[in-house]
């Protein structure tokens, strides 16, 4: 199966935001693209999350999910992105990531559950927490995918549920904050992820200067097989679901862990 990672610089104008998403969804078919997947914030996006990304969310069946589900069907390619959306609560929206399948039907939805309340930020002010811990995967060509947004990056647990629910690809959709050594603490913890639970890390950014840029796809032996550097663009790479098998052969983790 190949998949492509699309590495947005994404602002707050939503029609410029969606219409870069359709080019690259395009592009990444061209490229022989079955799954694209973009950053966090996809559709909506600003240095500091602040009082008017609750009064741009929108509901998942709203117009910009439906134009993103349109964009998928467009192109007979499933697509990942992160939206706003809108809560029950009146000044708070969800971070939520959303993946849709070739014919535009939605296959999942995540809401963020750690926010980034840290290096100055509170993304709580004005983003509710997911109401749910669980697991969020979905199915498409075979391959099981797990959905995580950005901070979850930082909590192993989230991953290792995933994996343990049938992912093989974890999809990191994110909008890493720049500061000191950030760049290389995004860069290790995918490689983290992607050696501890022997699967694919797809970790998806957006370019600088809101973030590091630098999207990857890590393959199970901690090896990245792409990055996309600081600039914006899309690239697609190869994953093997039974090189994920072989991987748990070769270290079979899943049975000897004690915990």
């Amino acid at each position: 199966m190949r998949i492509a990672l699309g590495q947005l610089e994404s602002g707050t104008d939503i029609p410029a935001n969606l219409a870069v998403i359709d080019r690259f969804a395009a592009e990444a078919v061209r490229e022989g693209a079955e799954l694209v997947a973009f950053p966090e914030y996809a559709t909506y996006e600003k240095k500091k999350v602040d009082a008017t990304f609750p009064v741009m969310a929108e509901p998942l069946d709203g117009p910009i999910c439906q134009e993103l589900a349109g964009t998928a069907r467009r192109h007979r390619i499933a697509l990942v992105a992160g939206v706003v959306e809108r809560s029950e609560e009146p000044g708070k929206a969800y971070n939520t990531v959303v993946a849709f399948g070739p014919d535009g039907s939605r296959l999942a939805c995540y809401r963020k559950i750690h926010l980034f309340d840290a290096q100055g930020f509170g993304e709580s002010t004005f983003i509710k927490p997911g109401p749910s811990t669980d697991p969020v995967v979905f199915e498409h060509g075979g391959t099981r995918f797990g959905l995580m947004t950005c901070y979850d990056l930082r909590f192993p647990e989230l991953a290792r549920e995933l994996a343990d629910a049938g992912a093989q690809v974890l999809l990191v959709c994110s909008s890493w904050v720049p500061g000191t050594h950030k760049t290389e603490q995004w860069l290790a913890l995918n490689t983290a992820r992607a050696i501890e639970n022997s699967l694919y890390v797809a970790g998806v950014c957006q370019a600088p200067p809101v973030s590091v840029g630098r999207s990857i796809l890590v393959d199970p032996m901690g090896v990245t097989e792409a990055d996309l550097g600081l600039g914006v663009g899309v690239a697609a790479v190869d994953i093997s679901p039974q090189t994920v098998a072989r991987v748990r052969e070769l270290f079979p983790m899943f049975r000897q862990r004690r915990l």
